[in-house]
């Protein structure tokens, strides 16, 4: 069988789902990737896969731009003729959803990992499209041989409520998982004598990122001994995107140390001690925690949806703190380097919960599953051709 993978980008494919086509890839089903362009966009070949690039811009709101994107990837999938499509984000599952529509591809996955800025933000221009996006999701997402696939049951609610999609077509599948074989922790023969603490994520206000810099003010202020790492890149493609020259003068004012895009992010966790993630933006399951939770480190984050489904209970598998509440960032983050026991203590239970519910084995089983339910006898393996021809009709 064919699949094919769509994304606003191909760094999100090329790191959150090449584990899900390498699976396919195995049991001899093809996969081919389709995302605008980007670096990463180039080393699926190095894993046997085709990458289509599309134009697309996340930020566009011209009608005309927007109609023709459609039309782009209405016309990739006629030529591709996949079996199934999954679409990632958002503004990828509508527009992927209403292109598969036109091309007559059988059987349709809207992966939604966060209902993001347009429906956290109370900005002018967030405001101003909610009404529009939720309208062009009742229209799109639950039509059709389809599923939503969504990875917290608080947006399953919420899309229920606002009648955005029918319960019947959603699935809950927590996070898009970690790789608990890479992401591991290190060996702690003794406690370290400097905490270093992380910030990984895009650079988004509403991630928190101001507030872990005036947190790491403070606490430099008191003169505590602490690291305090952000890494990440600014997201020109979202509205609310930091700044490059913001997060440089962060770095020249010695607040936090700027990494930028780290390739080896595995490398970069067992360096550090606590991963912080004070994010007010309408997450999915953040990638940054499920990594940072298998890696053993200590979490400190909010208990918003799809934050607390890493962090359910404070003080047992990591801290809480109140979104937008820098001061008290800094006393959780003063805590675990006065209390060593503490940050070990939640470090190992974070390590459990991500063995036990977060593997990527889970979640690739998973979405075979949802697969599955739209492609009738298919099994992971590849089918026989009468079981393919099935499918197609």
């Amino acid at each position: 069988m064919k699949f094919a993978f769509y994304a606003n980008t191909d760094w999100y494919l090329y790191n959150f789902r090449l584990s899900t086509a390498r699976e396919l890839k195995a049991h001899g089903h093809e996969v081919v990737m389709l995302s605008p362009p980007g670096e990463f966009g180039a080393r699926f070949a190095d894993h046997g896969f085709r990458w289509v690039p599309l134009a697309m811009d996340r930020a566009s709101l011209n009608p005309l731009r927007e109609t023709r994107t459609i039309a782009q990837l209405a016309g990739v999938l006629r030529r591709e003729r996949p079996h199934l499509l999954h679409n990632f984000t958002v503004k990828c599952a509508v527009y992927g959803a209403m292109a598969a529509r036109v091309a007559g591809v059988p059987a349709v996955v809207n992966a939604v990992a966060g209902l993001g800025y347009v429906f956290t933000s109370d900005a002018p221009l967030a405001r101003t499209l909610r009404p529009m996006v939720k309208q062009m999701m009742r229209m799109t997402l639950g039509g059709g041989h389809s599923r939503v696939v969504l990875q917290n049951p608080d947006d399953a609610e919420v899309m229920t409520r606002q009648r955005l999609v029918p319960a019947d077509r959603i699935r809950v599948i927590r996070s898009s998982g970690v790789n608990t074989t890479r992401f591991v922790p290190p060996p702690r023969d003794a406690e370290p004598e400097r905490l270093r603490v992380l910030l990984a994520a895009r650079l988004l206000w509403e991630k928190g990122v101001g507030e872990y810099v005036e947190a790491a003010r403070m606490l430099r202020a008191q003169g505590r001994a602490i690291d305090f790492l952000l890494a990440g890149t600014p997201d020109p493609g979202n509205p609310r995107s930091v700044k490059q020259a913001e997060a440089e003068a962060w770095a020249r004012e010695g607040a936090v140390q700027w990494l930028g895009h780290v390739e080896d992010m595995p490398a970069l966790m067992r360096s550090a001690d606590v991963m912080v993630l004070p994010s007010y933006y309408r997450e999915g399951v953040p990638k940054s925690l499920i990594e940072g939770a298998a890696s053993g480190l200590a979490l400190i984050t909010t208990n918003l949806p799809g934050c607390c489904e890493v962090v359910r209970e404070h003080g047992v598998d990591g801290l809480h703190v109140e979104p937008r509440n820098a001061a008290q960032l800094a006393e959780r983050i003063a805590l675990l380097d006065q209390d060593r026991a503490l940050l070990r203590r939640l470090g190992e239970r974070a390590r459990q919960r991500a063995l036990a519910e977060f593997d990527e084995r889970l979640v690739i089983d998973r979405t075979l599953e949802v697969y599955g339910e739209l492609l009738g006898a298919w099994t992971h393996r590849a089918a026989e051709p009468a079981a393919v021809e099935f499918a197609r009709r």
